[in-house]
């Protein structure tokens, strides 16, 4: 217990205390337009409320990420704690600051321009097909997910949601922000803010004990330890509520939103640590509700025992009647609010690679319809070996913005270690795992982290050979953008 509660005071300061600190180092202007005011075109780029846009942040960036991811990590026991803390303040706070605040310097732009402004032509290019890539498997993902869930409760077969749901996305990826998202979302976001609360206050008052994090549990607790290490699957696995790719493509949508650019760390690092605090909270509650790390554990290997089992189990005993309606929004709800908005920022990808303006609603349904078209091909398709490379591919497109954001500092003439350092790590992360993970090389474990060490020193000499030119990556020298 006293690991947990020190891990949730030390989230809460890192927002603070570090979170200021790279808002001081970005240096936001208070004074400077916003993309909200100079481009307000009633659709995406329209003012609201801080406060809402922060619940959609929230909602946007954290889904069932923080849930699902959390329960996983879990079966790592207590190190999972270490991550999603130090993950959150110093890799996760900083990547969703920068790709919020980045995209309000320029104009609202998606994460795939901005990242070519700063890496170059063919990192861009590559990157518009990456994360349209995965945008759109994120929102099929989050179509046949909630449709199966919902034709468990209901007597209407899964076809039948899948149908409601797609109409669902096309008129919120359409229609403007503030008419649906801008209104109904908020009260989710609220939704899993309370349901993660509730059991925190269960946690602290029940009868349960959380493990702490002791010389005995500073080790891998996983069942399978030889085949699950810390490095690099923990960090695969616990994603949102320690760092998420995924979210640098939802930040410039609340970009769009903004009208004042000192609320960015309120908006951008603030919805990261709130996420983290969530994430903290169910793996506390999943280590403790099965009475262990090795009995969730064997609780998880049993058949049909997944991480939405888990969540109605822990919300029903917990919270009760309450609990289960918290439990179905939980997993219905938030993954399908995470759909629709990948396939806004889909449609805003697309519109910001061909440049072409979204303000009249045949502009929107031109870029629209044939993104809804693959997807519903993609749903009758077996998914299960294509999203095994998701969580790969999420981390990979994290520390892509985090080589952006080290080499904007740069130029700038700022602090770029703050963004270099998660960036650096990272890429070990993911290199590593693609080598030695099963849909990966699958090469012996040691010979995977040396080839991961060896490309990561490789790059990061690669950063410090232009940093020494002045010329960073994509040939941007320190004049071009001074005033961005």
């Amino acid at each position: 217990m006293i690991t947990f509660i020190i891990s949730i005071a030390v989230l809460v300061a890192g927002y603070f205390i570090y979170g200021s600190y790279v808002d001081r180092k970005f240096k936001s202007d208070p004074t400077r337009p916003t993309p909200a005011i100079e481009k307000n075109d009633g659709v995406d780029y329209v003012p609201l409320k801080t406060s809402k846009i922060f619940l959609i942040q929230f909602l946007n960036i954290a889904g069932l990420g923080p849930i699902f991811g959390a329960i996983a990590g879990a079966m790592w026991g207590p190190v999972a704690f270490i991550w999603i803390v130090l993950g959150s303040v110093f890799a996760g706070g900083v990547h969703d600051y920068f790709s919020g605040m980045l995209s309000l310097r320029h104009g609202g732009e998606s994460i795939p321009e901005i990242v070519g402004k700063y890496l170059g032509v063919g990192v861009k290019n590559f990157m518009r097909i990456f994360a349209l890539v995965l945008l759109i498997l994120v929102g099929v993902v989050f179509v046949k997910g909630p449709a199966t869930i919902l034709a468990g409760l209901s007597s209407v077969g899964s076809f039948y949601w899948v149908f409601i749901i797609f109409l669902y996305y096309i008129l919120a990826t359409m229609i403007p922000i503030d008419k649906l998202i801008g209104k109904v979302y908020p009260f989710f976001g609220g939704s899993l803010l309370v349901m993660a609360l509730g059991i925190f206050a269960v946690l602290l008052f029940g009868k349960y004990t959380i493990p702490d994090l002791t010389p005995a549990t500073f080790s891998n607790m996983h069942a399978n330890p030889g085949k699950f290490p810390v490095f690099p699957m923990l960090f695969i696995t616990i994603a949102c509520g320690a760092i998420s790719g995924f979210h640098s493509t939802q930040s410039p949508l609340m970009a769009r939103c903004l009208s004042n650019e000192a609320d960015g760390k309120k908006i951008f690092f603030g919805a990261m640590i709130t996420e983290g605090i969530v994430a903290l909270i169910w793996a506390a509650a999943a280590m403790a509700f099965f009475g262990g790390v090795r009995e969730l554990g064997e609780t998880m290997a049993l058949p049909g025992h997944n991480a939405a089992w888990v969540v109605n189990q822990i919300c029903d005993t917990m919270l009760g009647k309450i609990g289960g309606l918290l439990a179905i929004i939980g997993v219905v709800a938030a993954p399908i609010t995470s759909g629709d908005t990948a396939f806004r920022s889909a449609r805003l990808t697309i519109a910001d690679t061909f440049s072409f303006k979204q303000g009249k609603l045949v502009q929107r349904l031109v870029i629209t319809i044939p993104i809804f078209i693959v997807a519903i091909l993609l749903t009758t398709i077996n998914f299960d070996i294509i999203w095994r490379y998701f969580g790969w591919s999420n981390q990979t497109l994290a520390t892509i913005v985090l080589w952006t954001a080290a080499v904007y500092m740069l130029i700038r003439g700022e602090n770029f270690w703050i963004a270099l350092i998660p960036a650096i790590f990272m890429t070990a992360v993911v290199t590593t795992y693609i080598l030695v993970a099963p849909e990966g090389l699958m090469l012996p474990y040691s010979l995977s982290v040396f080839i991961g060490c060896v490309i990561t020193i490789i790059l990061t000499g690669y950063f410090f050979f232009y940093r020494s030119k002045k010329v960073v990556l994509g040939r941007v020298t320190i004049s071009s953008v001074r005033n961005n």
